[in-house]
């Protein structure tokens, strides 16, 4: 799977694990620690956690990582990791704060999800998503359309991934 992009998430959007070609998407997820290791949190707190993602969705994101939190806590309940993430989170983000007053729930992901890449630009994904309900894991595939453009973007990331890693 070296060749797709792909991450294995926790509930609270913590990256387990990444392909190569999945850090060349995103970023690697590994060099944070404490709250910062959950995604939604850095989209709350730090502004540069939305650079790869298309700012026309940056609402509508907000709306869907605002929604699982809040769905999430209500699961999990008080004194849990994941109301202690929100705890953190609200006291950082304005914006979340009035995105959590209106107690939207629900909001779930597009199936296409679109990435800015300083490298390649623009790249719509199909995303698949493959859920372990004991651990409450995720397996995040994705995916572009064989001979599209952003098939031909992501083999491109693919060895420029590969020239970065490698020192090239």
């Amino acid at each position: 799977m070296v060749d797709t992009p792909a991450e294995i998430v926790t509930e609270l959007g913590e990256t387990l694990r990444q392909t190569p070609l999945s850090i060349a998407l995103t970023g690697d997820a590994s060099r944070f620690d404490g709250p910062s290791r959950s995604f939604g949190y850095r989209w709350f707190a730090d502004p540069d956690a939305r650079q790869r993602y298309a700012p026309e969705e940056h609402a509508f994101l907000s709306r869907l990582y605002a929604s699982h939190l809040r769905e999430l806590v209500a699961l999990r309940g008080p004194g849990t990791p994941a109301a202690h993430l929100a705890d953190l989170t609200l006291a950082r983000s304005a914006e979340l704060r009035l995105l959590w007053e209106t107690r939207e729930v629900g909001v779930r992901p597009s199936e296409v999800k679109r990435f800015v890449h300083p490298a390649v630009g623009l790249l719509e994904l199909n995303c698949q998503t493959l859920l372990d309900p004991d651990q409450s894991h995720r397996l995040l595939v994705y995916t572009a359309a064989p001979g599209s453009e952003s098939y031909g973007k992501l083999e491109l990331l693919a060895v420029l991934g590969q020239q970065t890693v490698g020192g090239s």
